[in-house]
Order: structure tokens, then sequence, then C-alpha cells
């Protein structure tokens, strides 16, 4: 990866700084550390029909020399509309190298939204189902998948073979509480190879009435398949909308292996709004760097000197 060098950090400063100020509660941070944003687009109608998250990772070399890495988050997006908007996105960069240029995607996007506001076409239908969804209105978008309401142990039970043995249940590690205006987050994670063990994971978590009484049991796991080398990988909103797709998300962009993230949420009866989704994402965060699943920011200094052989050896033994 490019080196970014002080020039790039300073301009991603005042970039952020300017989009925070220019858009206000549509400007979400999902991770500090790590670079992560959100932006949630809509037309401009008082009611408004169509509504997106970009969703952003800014790599060291942006904006000198590496573009945005980004993701368009709306469930009505499919096909060819994704991909005309995606390239109107990469022609902005083409033509601004070199340029901060998050103000002028978000503005493309508005622009195509309230096209299709004008037009003849059917405004999407999006199920609301936090129960913050009201206080953030719009943070229904999804993130590369359909969200499935069914109970997540039968749904996993469905698509794991009756046939497979019963395989030993991981150990279940469980992270600190973190509280804020009466609501705790608190996450739960295990090592698994196969659905199966997440399975069964879920089941052990839910037998302990605590984690069962939680108001959202959110989850993502990420598995490593050898043989095909992809990954298996799949998250639960349990009803806080979006918030298993971002955790998923995070656990891409740490490139974690074989791991299922359980976080418990207790909803203390005031909204915390977008605040809670980086309540999700710390206490993901901390657990995976408790068990070394990923390098707290201090040890990833230190370990920049090293060579990438000795990286990849280590990494190897991790998992």
């Amino acid at each position: 990866m490019a080196a970014g060098g002080p020039e790039a950090a300073q301009q991603q400063i005042d970039e952020i700084e300017a989009l925070s100020s220019i858009y206000g509660e549509e400007w979400c941070v999902v991770d500090e550390d790590e670079k992560i944003y959100c932006i949630k687009i809509s037309d401009c109608l008082d009611q408004p029909k169509w509504t997106l998250c970009l969703q952003v990772i800014l790599p060291p070399g942006y904006p000198t020399s590496e573009p945005p890495i980004y993701q368009l988050n709306a469930p009505w997006l499919r096909g060819e509309e994704y991909t005309e908007l995606a390239n109107s996105l990469e022609e902005i960069y083409i033509q601004n190298l070199g340029e901060s240029i998050l103000y002028l995607w978000v503005e493309k996007i508005r622009e195509v939204l309230v096209e299709k506001a004008q037009s003849s076409d059917p405004e999407p239908d999006i199920k609301k189902t936090s129960e913050e969804v009201d206080e953030d209105n719009g943070d229904d978008f999804l993130v590369d998948y359909q969200p499935v309401q069914e109970d997540p142990v039968k749904l996993l039970n469905y698509i794991t073979s009756e046939s497979q043995e019963d395989e030993e249940l991981p150990s279940i590690h469980h992270g600190n509480p973190l509280t804020d205006r009466r609501s705790t987050f608190q996450a739960h994670l295990a090592p698994v190879v196969t659905t199966r063990q997440v399975k069964r994971v879920l089941e052990k978590l839910y037998e302990n009435k605590k984690i069962a009484s939680a108001t959202h049991n959110i989850y993502a796991y990420r598995i490593y398949c050898e043989d095909k080398q992809t990954f298996l990988q799949d998250c639960e909103d349990d009803g806080e909308t979006a918030a298993g797709g971002r955790l998923l998300h995070l656990m891409q962009i740490l490139d974690v292996h074989n791991v299922l993230v359980v976080v418990s949420r207790w909803y203390g009866g005031i909204l915390l709004g977008p605040d809670r989704f980086k309540h999700i994402n710390n206490c993901a965060r901390n657990v995976l760097v408790e068990y070394n699943y990923v390098h707290s920011v201090d040890e990833s200094s230190k370990q920049a000197g090293k060579s990438k052989k000795t990286k990849k050896d280590k990494k190897r033994t991790e998992h």
C-alpha cells in the first residue's frame, strides 16, 4: 500500500472535519482507528423517498495516491443501477486525481436520488425494525444482504447438514461490558471453522438467561475455506437494522478468519442514535484484540518495521 505521508494525513483530517460540519447528523463515524465513515444521503424532499448510505474507508494514501474504498448500501440498489452509480463515482475520482473527492461523490449520489424522486419510480418498501429508527430516520439501509427475520438458530439449523457429526463446542470468551446512557453492550467471541459450530455457540449463548433477554444479539462470522480459498461469512441484525452488516464489514477490514463475534445490547430506554453502532463495533474490536485476532493500534505500529514474511508466519499461527 502506498505511503500516505503527512500531507495526505492532514488532507484527510481537513476533509473529515469539513464533511462532518456540512452533513451534521448524516455523517457517522463507524471506526475512527480504521478511518471508516458513513454518510446517509437522501433526495431533497421533506419526507425522502430514496435514501442511500455511502460507506468509505480512507487508506493512508488517500487523497494523494489512493482512492477511497467504498460501498453503496441501499436495499433497492441492484444490478445495472449499482453499476451505473459506481462508474460515475470512479469517473469523478479519475477526473480529480490527488484531490479530496468525498463531497463530489455525495453530491453526485444526491443528484441521482433527486432524479429518481422526480421520476415515476415507485418508492422502495423498506421495513423499519430498529427501535431507534424513528430518531435516526434512515439507518434502515442494508449492507450486501437481505435481513432474515427468522430465528437465527433455526436459520443456521436449516443451512447446516443434519447428517454431519456433532462437532466440539468451541470455547466462548466474553469481552468487558460497555455502558452508555443505561444501554449496555457486551461482545462474545468463539473460534469457529463450520456453520454447525456457529449454531452450537449461538445455542450455548442463548442458554444464558441474561444474553437471551438482551434487546438485540447482533452477530457476524467469517470462516476461511482452504479448499476453495474463499470465505464463508454471514451476519444477523436481530432487529438492530444494519448493525450485523456493519459488524461483518469491520471484520472484513480487520481481515479476521475463523471467528464468530456476537454483540449483546440491553436497551436502557434512552435513544443513543448513531453512537450505538460505534459501541457495537468498539466492543467487537476490543474482544478481537484481546484474543489476538487482530493487533491493537500500538502493537500494529511496533510491528511495522518487521518483514512481511514474519507477519505472515505470525498470522498463520494466530488462527
